[in-house]
């Protein structure tokens, strides 16, 4: 009776709001509704007021975006018979028809996302065992060291945890290879991987045959062990300390739970935050899916593995038959059939790695085209909607999370769209000015409200703009292809720990700057089509408005394409840690300023004689844990003196397995870092203040990005000043 009570209630309200939405109003009646409902919202925002006046917000915005939908269906395609304009039209008709359900499907999952969860500390009397899992193709063996140090450093009994490196760039197949030079490659890695896992008391293990990428990889891992629980960590995300303690604990409440996920987390910036330089002025790309997103799916049941950082109970994958590999996302496919199984997953929204991120633009597109090709394969081979097993909330989170990476279709028309009616006088919109005024401003207006109530601080509505588009140009294609051909994408391990030497130009650069010139062409065209047809020129400037809107994205991005020179090869982080320096037979008090995979920065107090670069040293810290102070061997490569105390620069010179564990000790056990750095660049500009702030920043990165082109034109190189 209660159920048959709220689908009543669901229904009449739905009627009453259909009735609302189609109600013929005038043009003058639908400006001052609009207005109305985009102050509301923008004196609820301001007030901070949460709770129900959020949802009352999202509601009334819902209303003005059905409204626009109504409108746009019913009065601004051409008619049928004019088809060189109702095709065009028709096409932007639906890319904003999917940017609608995508909006819809954002605020079922995110419109009330779950608060972060509480810490759940492991009954100690009932540890389950846990293997750590470490899978790894091509990458170097420094990095794979600091990683497995901080994986075997992690506060668990020794007795209840084994870490294993699960090595598929050391095969027989790649080992026994034709080419010389491949098979020796593989050789020298399998022996220089052993040796390390040897003193670094890990597991070593790999496989006859490549097969199955990934997830061939970890199943061929689960085959060797017998743990409880698997924790899984890419080769570049080192696990903080209390990784264990904060996520096992889940397990014994729910004997359904297969998989604790939590944060990626990335010590440098990706190629948008590197070349913008807002790396520590902004919130992350990343964390609008880790701090909103995966805490709406949670709420559902449906927050999903997301290859790393991750611990997942043995017993529900074998009874899946192991990791999925149909697609190239072998963990959302995964945890796809393990919800579909009855199975539970629960999100941690706290960071307890850190990784590494694509540093140049070439790697970052190849990361995504692999994510948007997996998610393809899933919506194409298991179809959430009509996936059995799934509840009614997990097939719609599912739906939004492939979904969405068919953005790269709608952007593309919305970027084609303007050039139809400046360059060809194609009819793609049947509207007034005023019109265009009433419904669509005000439409756009509220949407991107809305995604200020959705995301706040942890995504701002332009660098979404930003980022899709600069994806969208190489993200198309690949799209595409898969479409085309399911089956065709393989997995390809994006590359890790990259850097720049010198400023240049992104080798998949060129289209960003033929877009740009077409759209800057399209511009002067506006400027031409107001004064010789001034009848036309209410159209000619909504439309010209909105190419001007996409051609200072594109600027914008001209600036994300030209990649700036980094003399480090690894990104440093703060951790202000105290510590003493020894230099031959004296110790001296010294504080670790800041610290990378390759070295610190140390300040020491009355070092007497100044210290000399190439001078050999021991930085001696008390490593989490620990009771005594232990010594790594460093080099010391500058030297800033500034009365007693003494700025050195130190590039670490690792000897012995323990090295590499006190390497990870000042870089990964303290998890507290990461949310402290977090939070520490997580506000809210607003709407008006992001948007100057938008519009500063394009124009400088659109005027840099040209000076890229010329140099590279000219032949000439600069030294990056900005």
């Amino acid at each position: 009776m209660k159920h048959l009570s709220v689908i009543l209630i669901w229904a009449l309200v739905s009627l009453a709001v259909l009735l609302l939405i189609t109600l013929p109003i005038s043009l003058q009646t639908q400006l001052v509704a609009s207005i109305a409902v985009v102050t509301m919202m923008a004196v609820i925002k301001i007030l901070r007021i949460e709770g129900t006046w959020r949802l009352v917000a999202l509601a009334f915005g819902t209303a003005i975006v059905l409204r626009y939908v109504y409108w746009r269906t019913t009065s601004t395609l051409p008619p049928l018979n004019q088809i060189e304009n109702f095709i065009p039209a028709l096409l932007v008709y639906l890319a904003e028809m999917y940017s609608v359900m995508m909006l819809g499907l954002s605020l079922f999952v995110v419109s009330m996302p779950l608060p972060s969860r509480s810490a759940r500390k492991p009954d100690e009397s009932r540890l389950p065992s846990v293997d750590v899992f470490v899978p790894s193709y091509n990458e170097d063996t420094a990095l794979l060291a600091n990683t497995l140090a901080a994986a075997r450093a992690m506060d668990y009994p020794a007795e209840k945890m084994t870490v294993w490196l699960l090595d598929d760039g050391g095969t027989e197949q790649k080992r026994n290879s034709t080419g010389v030079v491949a098979a020796e490659g593989a050789r020298a890695r399998h022996q220089d991987l052993q040796a390390l896992c040897r003193d670094l008391g890990v597991n070593y293990l790999t496989r006859a045959r490549n097969e199955h990428a990934k997830a061939g990889n970890l199943n061929n891992g689960m085959e060797q062990s017998t743990g409880d629980l698997i924790a899984i960590f890419d080769a570049d995300h080192a696990p903080a300390r209390d990784f264990l303690r904060e996520t096992v604990g889940y397990f014994s409440e729910d004997p359904k739970l297969f998989l604790v996920q939590t944060p990626h987390f990335f010590l440098n910036p990706d190629p948008v935050e590197r070349n913008l330089k807002t790396f520590e002025k902004m919130p992350s790309e990343n964390e609008m899916f880790y701090g909103i997103i995966q805490r709406g799916l949670d709420k559902w049941n449906a927050s999903f593995f997301c290859g790393s950082a991750a611990v997942l109970r043995r017993a529900a994958l074998k009874e899946a038959g192991g990791f999925s590999g149909l697609s190239i996302t072998e963990d959302c496919e995964t945890a796809l059939a393990l919800h579909a199984g009855g199975w539970n997953s629960v999100y941690v929204d706290k960071p307890l790695i850190a990784g590494l991120q694509p540093a140049t633009f070439a790697s970052f597109i190849g990361q995504r085209s692999r994510w948007a090709q997996g998610m393809m394969q899933i919506l194409r081979f298991r179809f959430p909607l009509f996936k059995r097993g799934l509840s009614l909330p997990q097939r719609l989170c599912y739906m939004s999370s492939t979904l969405f990476w068919l953005f790269p279709f709608p952007r593309t028309i919305f970027l084609l769209a303007p050039l139809c009616y400046l360059f060809f006088d194609l009819e793609i919109f049947t509207a007034s000015g005023g019109e265009f005024l009433g419904y669509t401003l005000a439409y756009m207006a509220v949407n991107l409200m809305m995604q200020n109530y959705l995301y706040g601080s942890f995504r701002w509505p332009w660098i979404s703009e930003l980022y899709e588009y600069v994806q969208t140009v190489h993200l198309l294609p690949a799209v595409v292809s898969v479409m085309l051909n399911p089956r065709r994408p393989v997995f390809k391990v994006t590359a890790k720990d990259e850097s720049i030497r010198v400023s240049r130009l992104s080798e998949i650069s060129r289209p960003f700057f033929i877009i740009f010139g077409v759209l800057f062409i399209a511009l002067l065209m506006t400027v031409y089509r107001v004064y010789s047809e001034p009848y036309k020129a209410d159209v000619t400037l909504v439309v010209g408005a909105w190419n001007l809107l996409n051609l200072i994205i594109a600027g914008c991005a001209l600036g994300v394409v030209s990649e700036r020179g980094e003399k480090a090869s690894s990104r440093r982080v703060r951790v202000s840690r105290r510590c003493s320096f020894s230099i031959g037979d004296m110790t001296y008090p010294a504080t670790v300023e800041d610290v990378s995979a390759g070295g610190a920065r140390i300040q020491v107090l009355n070092p007497g004689p100044e210290p000399q670069p190439a001078t050999q040293g021991i930085l001696r810290i008390t490593p989490h844990g620990g009771e005594r102070e232990e010594g790594l061997p460093v080099e010391i490569r500058s030297v800033e003196q500034a009365g007693n105390l003494a700025t050195l620069g130190c590039r670490f010179m690792p000897a012995e397995a323990r090295h590499h564990t006190l390497v990870a000790d000042l870089i990964f056990a303290n998890s507290r870092q990461w949310s402290d750095f977090q939070v520490s660049r997580r506000f809210n500009p607003g709407l008006l203040r992001g948007s100057f702030w938008f519009l500063g920043i394009a124009l400088f990165q659109t005027a840099r990005g040209l000076v890229y082109l010329l140099r590279t034109v000219t032949g000439t190189r600069g030294r990056e000043t900005a």
